[in-house]
């Protein structure tokens, strides 16, 4: 039986860490596609502010199984 996987790249952020800025998109992510099987983190950045960390963000390539 072979499986076949569809791959999307998602933004996530947070204001806490970049580990939270991927599970936020994850768990967004989550709540419509079924079977989400792996991520690949592609790129950290973030947003600064006077000088200070504002925002975390994360670009992933999210991989999910195409189910019947």
């Amino acid at each position: 039986m072979s499986k076949t996987y569809k791959l999307i790249e998602l933004v996530g952020t947070s204001t806490k860490s970049y580990e939270d800025a991927i599970s936020n998109a994850i768990k967004q992510a989550a709540k419509t596609l079924k079977a989400i099987s792996w991520y690949e983190v592609i790129q950290m950045r973030g947003a600064v502010n006077d000088g200070n960390v504002q925002e975390y963000q994360v670009i992933l390539k999210v991989g999910f199984k195409l189910v019947d």
